[in-house]
């Protein structure tokens, strides 16, 4: 079967966007924001109707420091939401200051602030932005072209078996290792 969206009508299209910031010394300063449009007209579960249009719209900002990607501060601005009750899980994501991304951070995500804790929208969006925090803290250690060795042995522990490039027994992670060997030694 071809997969293909061509002759198809939309219906809905979500955007997530996320961009990280080095933040004074070893910080990292991310700001996600998941929009959510609805291309047709909709009825809630009483029969109101809903115009199409923007009806997510929101915003976390985390600050993350140290080796272990520790949340120091998070923020949420729901700006579009489709009932006022939402706002009241603007507040839900505090569970997670103090708790490290790695692994095992989604699975934590959904246990402190997920379901009737929080916002289903507002954990989607986080959960994607701990992938994100990964990248910006390796561009802020790697914009050097030799980096101590402890952040590049950090750095390759962190994505072994994270995908299929990065496997432990792949050719590329025994290359890396290889050489983070004879530089230690050398």
């Amino acid at each position: 079967m071809k997969l293909d969206t061509a002759g198809c009508e939309r219906l809905h299209n979500r955007n997530i966007n996320i961009s990280t910031y080095a933040h004074q010394e070893d910080g990292i300063l991310l700001e996600g924001r998941l929009t959510d449009e609805r291309f047709h007209t909709t009825y809630n579960f009483l029969g109101e109707e809903r115009p199409a249009g923007i009806v997510h719209d929101m915003v976390i900002r985390l600050l993350v420091r140290g080796p272990r990607l520790t949340i120091e501060a998070v923020t949420a601005d729901m700006r579009t939401v489709p009932n006022p009750e939402c706002r009241d899980a603007a507040t839900s994501l505090r569970p997670l200051i103090g708790e490290s991304i790695t692994t095992g951070f989604t699975a934590k995500v959904h246990r402190l602030v997920g379901g009737a804790r929080g916002c289903a929208h507002l954990v989607a969006l986080s959960r994607a932005m701990a992938s994100a925090a990964i990248q910006g803290a390796w561009v802020a250690i790697a914009r050097q072209p030799r980096m101590e060795a402890r952040h590049a042995k950090r750095g390759l522990r962190s994505v072994l078996g994270t995908c299929h490039l990065w496997r432990a027994d792949g050719p590329l992670a025994k290359k890396v290792q290889d050489y983070l060997d004879a530089s230690i030694q050398g």
